[in-house]
């Protein structure tokens, strides 16, 4: 058995240090004694926000050196739903790299049988439909609908719970969701009180993620 502790990092790949606290203090429930060490931290050369496609292009590089000279951790988590640069960072190290968009969504698959998906603006859903028939998911989508806020509002605005619960709502009622991922990692602070107020899993598609980093680091020790 390896005795190390091992090291999960988990990378917000945009600029904004509020997002990587939320995250943080969100991923709480997942450390434990003599569990993995869950180390949050902001990619500097990533965009504030990640909206855009242009967004997502121009945080792989800056992802894939991170990772690439990072020699410490044995897992890495991308905390961004549209899972900037997870091929590349694969490609560029032989330990595990989880997106949290792909983690969220297999996840939500074993809580129901369709999922919705709340995304923080219109803009972001193409991306996002282009993903899932990637996945070939799409016969168990709902449907995805916006907020239509930033990503640094979803993380610190204060009536984004309440927005999130209007749109929820509208995905469990009216597209017939049995469960929700929430589409930002900046959401993150909000995840049981709106699984409170929905009375549907809502899945975090970090803590999703940092979950499925755990059960393979651990059982990298055994």
């Amino acid at each position: 058995m390896n005795d190390r502790q091992p090291r999960i990092r988990v990378i917000n790949p945009n600029s904004n240090d509020v997002v990587t606290q939320g995250l943080d203090a969100a991923l709480a429930p997942l450390r434990f004694t003599n569990g993995p060490e869950i180390v949050c931290s902001t990619l500097a050369e990533g965009p504030f926000g990640i909206e855009t496609q242009a967004d997502v292009d121009s945080a792989v590089m800056p992802l894939l050196r991170l990772v690439e000279a990072d020699n410490a951790s044995d897992a890495f988590v991308i905390a961004c739903y549209s899972d900037p640069g997870l091929h590349a960072c694969r490609e560029g190290t032989s330990r595990p790299v989880f997106g949290i968009a792909e983690c969220g969504v297999l996840t939500a698959l074993t809580r129901a049988d369709r999922f919705g998906v709340i995304a923080i603006g219109q803009r972001s859903i193409a991306r996002h439909m282009r993903y899932l028939r990637q996945m070939g998911l799409t016969d168990r989508f709902a449907g995805e609908r916006p907020l239509d806020m930033s990503v640094a509002e979803s993380a610190s605005g204060d009536n984004t719970l309440d927005r999130m619960v209007e749109v929820g709502r509208r995905l469990r009622d009216s597209d017939g969701a049995g469960a929700v991922v929430m589409g930002c990692a900046g959401m993150a602070r909000h995840r049981l009180a709106l699984e409170q107020a929905l009375g549907v899993p809502v899945i975090d598609p970090t803590l999703a993620a940092v979950a499925m980093a755990i059960g393979t680091v651990q059982l990298a020790r055994v």
